[in-house]
């Protein structure tokens, strides 16, 4: 592979301001970069998760005019989840009407659609109800919303891999129905009236997933993950998606991969992602004709680990 590609230097923002995408929901956006560059949307993880000052950096902000957001509830969108967002208003169908409202905005024809993990589940979305808006997707650690993924992830698959977190996560379930879904009861602990019950699930929740994204442990992500504010509406809003199994029929990005004929797109995959195993990435590419897929072979599913970071920048430097 030679020389590892790192992220651009750290860049501030020219732009940004609150939109008004209804239901009384308000997005956070920033635009940095060069102002007549070729324009990406970075489409952040969770759902739930948030932007931050990294997601800037996988793009040339000579060549890019990025645009990045925080999707409805998290983040600095209005209101939040833990301030008691609606979470009835926020579903796929939702989001995806917010990148194009984004879009218009911000008087956009056509961009580059860049997402990782839920990201990838949302630009796939997106990308399919409006390809001629799509000029490439950039895609890393893919998630289709299968039931198959939810269960793997949050009914014991990755836990044999990850025994010790998977008995932390499944702490706040003593007690409950044996045989009821995990999402399911996690839903009523996060909706729990008694604040000290949904702030344990919630910091459970988030932590099981950031302990167990890396290649190697990271435990400075996992405290981050801990912090009740961002904790609450990721897993509540994560947990939401997943309890209503994304409002999407089961296999419907799988089985709609064909509208994206003519989309150039890359495929970044972990070997060992835990969160969202290669045969979704897999599935995915094989089912979409010109897609690349690259399998880096040390990297489990974080961004930031340096084989996917090298290949995601390789691939925004492609096409800029």
């Amino acid at each position: 592979m030679g020389e590892l590609r790192t992220l651009y230097p750290p860049v501030e923002p020219h732009a940004h301001g609150m939109l008004d995408v209804g239901d009384d929901q308000a997005l956070y956006w920033e635009v940095s970069g060069n102002p007549r560059g070729k324009p990406v949307v970075f489409l952040h993880g969770g759902p739930g998760g948030g932007s931050a000052p990294m997601h800037r950096r996988f793009f040339d902000p000579e060549a890019y005019r990025i645009v990045v957001f925080d999707q409805r509830g998290c983040g600095r969108a209005l209101p939040h989840v833990a301030d008691g967002a609606d979470l009835s208003v926020n579903t796929t169908d939702h989001l995806v009407a917010d990148i194009e409202r984004l879009r218009i905005h911000l008087e956009i024809d056509r961009w580059q659609v860049f997402g990782g993990s839920w990201g990838s589940t949302l630009a796939l979305a997106y990308a399919q109800r409006c390809p001629e808006r799509v000029t490439e997707l950039v895609l890393r650690g893919i998630f289709l919303l299968r039931r198959a993924e939810i269960d793997w992830y949050y009914n014991g698959g990755a836990g044999h891999i990850f025994p010790d977190r998977w008995e932390e996560f499944c702490a706040p379930l003593v007690g409950a129905d044996p045989g009821e879904h995990p999402v399911d009861t996690y839903h009523r602990l996060l909706h729990s009236p008694d604040p000290q019950v949904a702030l344990d699930a919630a910091v459970a929740w988030s932590t099981w997933e950031s302990a167990t994204s890396a290649l190697l442990p990271h435990p400075e992500r996992v405290a981050e993950a801990s912090e009740p504010r961002f904790a609450l509406a990721f897993a509540r809003i994560e947990n939401h998606y997943f309890f209503h199994r994304g409002f999407l029929e089961d296999g419907r990005l799988l089985h709609d991969a064909h509208r994206l004929h003519g989309i150039p797109g890359v495929i970044v995959q972990g070997r060992y992602d835990v969160v969202c195993p290669a045969a979704s990435a897999w599935d995915l590419h094989k089912s979409w004709p010109g897609s690349e897929l690259t399998i880096v072979d040390d990297a489990g599913h974080a961004a930031n680990e340096p084989g996917i970071t090298h290949r995601l920048v390789e691939a925004t430097d492609r096409f800029r």
